[in-house]
């Protein structure tokens, strides 16, 4: 499940010396559970506006995981590469893996946030440029975790020699989420280098954007039946209608000061169109389908979580024993 840090206004209200322990009693929950995995964004500003609501940084808090925790695997959704020199985070996922004893995956992408990239001063070059920079970035970070050097004479990077020692404790590297769904260049890049993928979680979208990725893999000479294929999803989950109304309410209450009318209205309803929103036996049943479909990973966000844990309670008991 997604841990809130801020990005989606999902720490409004709670004050800036409590943020951490609302964080960290949610990792904490998960690691003692039945969760598999626990993840932020890769955010520094509030969406899909801007403000001066708490964003926690994303690799900061997955190191203060690794240390608070023992079980539950720690990811990013996805960390965006030009953020960080490729060399430099291989450095810090490595650094964390060992620190966890070997439980970090990398969810990695191009970015897409242009008012965030200008505002840090990192520009906000043309897709292709975007795309060519994750491409020439994945093949640093794992040459960095596969022989504890990297050296590249890229167009966007150049590595000479570069250290990573020690390196990730996970035998084959930390595993890479490549994230995305772009058609050409990104489900091409992820049929050469991704162990996971994360794309649309519709049904039309997930069957499309799958039989793009196994054409990609064919044409590569990758095995398509090797890559976990996921999907995010956003809860608002009852025991009945009406409680489900009643957390969509609470949510539009919650960001409506903050987005103004129409972009609450717009968010809300991305959640009403949502497969998890509903009942468990709903969920469940729309879950199992995508399940047969080939998405065997689900990571969840729960609007709500920082100040109310039953849906997510909900959710482990009547939800998780039907798909784990």
């Amino acid at each position: 499940m997604f841990i809130p840090q801020g990005w989606r206004f999902d720490l409004v209200g709670i004050d800036p010396a409590d943020q951490w322990e609302a964080m960290a009693g949610l990792v904490r929950h998960a690691d003692s559970g039945s969760w598999d995995s626990v993840w932020v964004y890769d955010h520094f500003h509030t969406t899909p506006v801007p403000s001066e609501e708490a964003t926690h940084e994303a690799w900061t808090l997955m190191s203060a995981f690794a240390a608070i925790t023992e079980r539950v695997r720690l990811g990013q959704m996805c960390t965006c590469m030009a953020y960080r020199n490729p060399a430099y985070l291989a450095k810090v996922a490595a650094t964390i893996d060992v620190i966890s004893g070997g439980r970090v995956e990398m969810g990695i992408g191009a970015g897409w946030y242009e008012h965030e990239w200008r505002a840090y001063g990192y520009g906000f070059p043309r897709a292709g440029e975007r795309l060519a920079m994750l491409r020439e970035g994945v093949q640093i970070m794992k040459q960095a975790w596969e022989t504890g050097s990297a050296t590249l004479d890229g167009e966007h990077y150049q590595v000479d020699g570069a250290l990573c020692w020690p390196r990730p404790l996970q035998d084959d590297g930390i595993p890479l989420w490549i994230a995305g769904g772009g058609e050409k260049v990104t489900l091409k890049i992820a049929a050469q280098y991704a162990t996971h993928t994360n794309f649309d979680g519709s049904p039309e979208g997930f069957a499309h954007k799958s039989r793009l990725l196994e054409q990609h893999c064919a044409d590569v000479g990758t095995d398509f039946g090797a890559i976990t294929r996921s999907s995010n999803y956003n809860v608002a989950i009852g025991a009945d209608e009406a409680e489900v109304a009643g957390r969509l309410r609470v949510l539009e209450e919650r960001l409506l000061p903050h987005l103004g009318a129409e972009r609450t209205r717009d968010a809300v309803e991305g959640y009403r169109s949502s497969l998890t929103t509903g009942t468990p036996e709903q969920i469940v049943e729309r879950l199992t389908a995508m399940n047969e479909a080939g998405m065997t990973y689900g990571i969840f966000y729960f609007p709500e979580a920082a100040y109310d844990i039953s849906g997510i309670e909900l959710f482990e008991r009547e939800v998780l024993p039907h798909l784990t």
